[in-house]
């Protein structure tokens, strides 16, 4: 597999897959909803967003906001160490390599609720920068069913904790819905940096 480096305003470069490429800007809000305790938006979309896998691209980054990192992925359980590996990269270029542990944690069970529930045979990572210190992961996925919070006390479950590790490490999340599926996404905040 080959990657293409990227770099930012400072210099600095990271590698990507060839399949990550920009995300578009996303539609207004039209709605809210209640997730988990945490305040979501419900956003409608006439038409789904491309969900195949792209050829290589430029990929470009910036201090803030768009573009972001987003890459389209199997929904398979190998993909999860590939969207770690697109959440480490945008860090590193970001200047957040503080968050990277709690963050790549996040993906990964964003990208497991994704694969056990969604219909169709590809999800899409994102990884955005929505403020400087603040970092925004997304999968989105062909599925309309919300994610649950479950209780702590769930018994001997060994499954269905993933989004009580999200809400635990994560300043907030949420589930944005379209027509044709949803995002779950999940911020992280890096108090240090500002």
């Amino acid at each position: 597999m080959s990657f293409s480096q990227v770099g930012d305003e400072e210099g600095q470069a990271a590698t990507l897959s060839p399949a990550a490429t920009p995300i578009s800007s996303y539609p207004e809000p039209v709605a809210a909803e209640s997730c988990g305790g945490r305040s979501t938006r419900s956003r409608e979309q006439p038409a789904a967003p491309p969900m195949g896998f792209p050829g290589a691209a430029v990929v470009t980054s910036c201090p803030t906001g768009h573009p972001a990192y987003s890459q389209s992925l199997p929904r398979d359980a190998r993909s999860a160490e590939v969207a770690r590996r697109l959440v480490r990269t945008a860090l590193t270029v970001w200047g957040l390599g503080s968050l990277a542990a709690d963050a790549t944690l996040v993906i990964t069970e964003l990208v497991a609720n994704a694969i056990d529930h969604a219909r169709l045979p590809s999800i899409r990572v994102t990884v955005s920068r929505p403020s400087t210190n603040r970092v925004r992961l997304g999968v989105v996925d062909r599925s309309r069913a919300l994610p649950v919070l479950k209780a702590a006390s769930c018994g001997d479950q060994l499954r269905g904790r993933g989004m009580l590790i999200v809400d635990s490490l994560t300043e907030q999340w949420g589930t944005e819905l379209y027509r044709w599926g949803k995002q779950v996404w999940a911020e992280l905040w890096d108090g240090g940096t500002e």
